[in-house]
């Protein structure tokens, strides 16, 4: 069964940003969190609580409609499998996104897609993230 990623009791996030990390350096390859497809942000405010930006896991995502060339299709359980080799780097699944979820690798120029993997969710030490198995049709 497909799953999908979830971030639950965020007020309890201490911003140490191990899920980014985990997700730029294991999935990403790269030491930059900036290549990470989960991004820990404040919602405003010098006092504010913390919130996980990720892929939604949209059932029809506007992101894989945007797309002309089919760079980025709809998987089971929500969200989109991205395959490089068909993406031109026009960024338009970036403007899509209502999730603003989705950011372009400065040097590949291919977007970084949440792929619900989970490895952002094993690497939280206060276990607010998490992977759950998604409904699917």
């Amino acid at each position: 069964m497909a799953k999908v990623l979830k971030a639950k009791n965020m007020a309890q996030c201490i911003g140490c940003y191990s899920c980014m990390l985990a997700c730029a350096r294991l999935v990403h390859k790269s030491l930059s969190v900036r290549k990470s497809a989960i991004q820990i942000r404040t919602r405003g405010g010098l006092q504010s609580r913390l919130a996980a930006v990720t892929c939604t896991a949209c059932r029809q995502p506007s992101c894989a409609a945007a797309c002309r060339f089919e760079a980025l299709t709809p998987r089971k359980g929500g969200g989109v499998t991205f395959h490089k080799d068909l993406c031109i780097g026009c960024g338009l699944c970036v403007q899509a996104c209502t999730a603003r979820a989705i950011t372009m690798d400065e040097d590949t120029n291919w977007p970084i897609v949440c792929k619900h993997c989970g490895i952002c969710a094993r690497y939280c030490p206060h276990q607010l993230l998490s992977l759950e198995e998604a409904e699917t049709e």
